[in-house]
């Protein structure tokens, strides 16, 4: 049973297979009956296990005996840090990012292992040098702003059209933003491109 929970936690706690990773899993305490079939789980799977983890085992055919065992996952890896002062709404750029190497449990859950995921990306806050990067810190680069006029392209079996509009939110490339036509309608498009915006049929 163990050997099977310390090959399913290397396979969950591994993502680039750059990383250096150390499992240790305590065993049960108290002397069990053995565990046919055993299937491990993580009961909080909705992130990365790294640190202090429990893991759910269920054993049998069915699965209807469920142990818990605790286990410590030490994984060294890169992650992404802010190499010079970041203003809110500035494109993240190469130069702005420096790869640094460390315990990754130690680091906030939403930490961003890779630069090529922040790159191109927009600030949603001032960053100052040697912040380590979280997802919340980036948004999708605005290329269309509130109050701006867009032109709203329409395309379907044998007819293209555009025309003008009004953008009534910001929004991101592949963002569906709401839009207001000069007849007053008001619809909802997709950011295509700077002040640009489409309309699927």
């Amino acid at each position: 049973m163990l050997t099977k929970v310390h090959a399913f936690l290397f396979e969950q706690a591994a993502t680039s297979g750059d990383e250096d990773i150390v499992i240790d899993v305590h065993p049960p305490r108290a002397s069990l009956s053995a565990c046919e079939d055993p299937t491990p789980f993580l009961p909080n799977a909705s992130s990365r296990p790294v640190g202090r983890v429990s893991v759910g085992v269920r054993c049998g055919d069915q699965g209807r005996q469920v142990r818990y065992l605790q286990a410590e996952i030490h994984v060294t890896g890169s992650y992404v840090e802010v190499s010079r002062k970041i203003e809110a709404g500035e494109t993240i750029r190469p130069e702005h990012l420096v790869e640094r190497q460390g315990s990754l449990g130690r680091l906030p859950q939403r930490t961003i292992l890779d630069p090529d995921q922040a790159i191109g990306q927009e600030a949603t806050r001032p960053l100052a040098a040697g912040v380590t990067l979280q997802d919340h810190h980036l948004r999708p680069r605005q290329l269309v702003k509130r109050g701006q006029r867009v032109v709203i392209e329409a395309q379907g079996a044998g007819f293209r059209i555009a025309r003008e509009a009004e953008a009534l939110e910001p929004g991101g490339e592949g963002e569906r933003v709401r839009v207001r036509l000069p007849d007053r309608e008001i619809l909802e498009a997709r950011v295509i491109g700077e002040g640009r915006m489409a309309v699927d049929f």
